[in-house]
């Protein structure tokens, strides 16, 4: 069997595991780019083989047939080809490229956490979890857009929900990617109708970058719908795949990207989930790798907020309520400094009185004045603390004072005192 073209003669020049400004040799990102197409993402066994040998060997053991058994069969066929050199050109001809754990680039802080937990799985493949939700690190990324991973990575939030969205739950997400842009936070989602698309569209106004994590690859605009889109955010943002150029969006890959949404934030807000959702399995996978989960509360009456409250009341996922951006920054930012503001309270024209002033004050007719007497009697107090009270609530125009007595002034009389 042939050996991967042109790999061998980047070793003879001495370009495989060294780097130079911060970027991979070129056998190094040659042999990422093979592996990506290999195998797909998600199997615990061969993230370590490639982990334990290195993905130059890697790719050499695999095309000679020298891999472990359980590796081999997850590559099968493919170990006979060698679509690198296209799908690296094609990737140059979409503005795309290839960022590799190599890279100062590569986020390795935000993917440690995948690290650690493929740490815990069982190396055999039958004793593993499902390959859907593996915690399994990427072995590359195919990155399309002008922003670089490691620059927006200390402030990315996920905003995750329902594909069959409602008005109320887009207008959220929207608001929320608008806020969060503003606030110079980068939205994080996967690009699909309803909230995702909300969430990246709000961002876009706000004229922040914003990431999309896609199921297929990066030049490849799936739903085609959101071809615009898609555009749009490659324009300042970041369009991001485990997969190669025209890789095909396969339904499984969808929940397997959902562990990058996850993995590449600082936390996940769920807007919109049904009782069984791909957003609220991004919630609860993002719990078990250490981030910190948000929902958006909505009405009782919606299905597609019973996955929203059913995480709410979990008490082992520790979802906090969030609102708005203000609370979503205060849950995930810096502590003692991205500070929610408390909510504006409507102002009345009562604030301020004591409970004695608050009874004098009801005890008050609206129209013919009475006599301090009178209003001690309605009041339940001494005739003494109605005269102590009566001048402080005329100079606050809640009284005035009539031939009669007193009574309420025209404004409380008006409705703008009273309840």
């Amino acid at each position: 069997m042939s050996a991967l073209p042109s790999l061998d003669e980047d070793m003879e020049q001495g370009l495989t595991e060294t780097a130079s400004d911060g970027l991979a040799g070129p056998a190094v990102r040659r042999a990422r780019a093979w592996l990506s197409r290999a195998a797909e993402p998600g199997s615990v066994a061969f993230w370590r083989f490639v982990e334990d040998v290195g993905p130059v060997e890697a790719v050499r053991r695999l095309r000679s047939g020298r891999a472990p058994d359980v590796v081999r069969a997850l590559v099968g066929a493919r170990a006979g080809q060698d679509a690198s050199p296209a799908d690296l050109l094609r990737a140059e001809r979409c503005a795309a490229r290839l960022v590799v754990p190599e890279d100062d680039e590569w986020p390795a802080h935000l993917l440690h956490c995948l690290t650690l937990a493929t740490g815990e799985e069982p190396d055999d493949p039958r004793h593993q979890s499902p390959r859907a939700t593996a915690p399994v690190p990427p072995l590359a990324l195919w990155v399309r857009g002008p922003a670089r991973l490691d620059e927006l990575a200390d402030r990315l939030v996920a905003i995750v929900g329902a594909r069959a969205s409602t008005a109320y739950g887009e207008h959220v997400a929207g608001e929320l990617g608008h806020q969060l842009g503003e606030r110079g936070w980068t939205v994080v989602s996967g690009g699909a109708f309803g909230i995702d698309a909300a969430a990246h569209r709000g961002a876009l106004a706000a004229d922040a970058p914003t990431i999309a994590v896609l199921a297929c690859g990066v030049d490849r605009a799936y739903p085609a719908a959101h071809g615009v889109l898609f555009h749009r955010i490659a324009e300042s943002g970041l369009l991001v795949s485990e997969w190669p150029p025209g890789a095909a969006p396969l339904k499984h890959r969808f929940l397997v990207r959902n562990r990058l949404i996850a993995a590449l934030t600082q936390g996940t807000v769920v807007v919109e989930a049904a009782a069984r959702s791909g957003a609220q399995a991004t919630a609860r996978r993002a719990q078990k790798l250490g981030r910190q989960v948000m929902v958006v509360p909505g009405p009782v009456t919606s299905a597609m907020s019973v996955g929203c409250h059913e995480l709410l009341r979990d008490p082992e996922l520790g979802a906090v309520l969030v609102a708005d951006a203000a609370h979503v920054v205060e849950t995930v930012g810096r502590l003692g400094e991205d500070l929610a503001d408390p909510p504006e309270r409507p102002t009345g024209l009562r604030d301020g009185l004591s409970d004695l002033a608050v009874r004098v004050l009801d005890a008050c007719p609206v129209r013919n004045g009475v006599g301090p007497e009178r209003l001690a009697r309605v009041a339940g107090c001494d005739v003494l603390d109605v005269l102590r009270v009566l001048p402080v609530l005329e100079l606050a125009d809640l009284v005035e004072v009539t031939d009669g007595g007193w009574r309420l002034a025209r404004a409380v009389r008006a409705g703008e005192g009273r309840g």
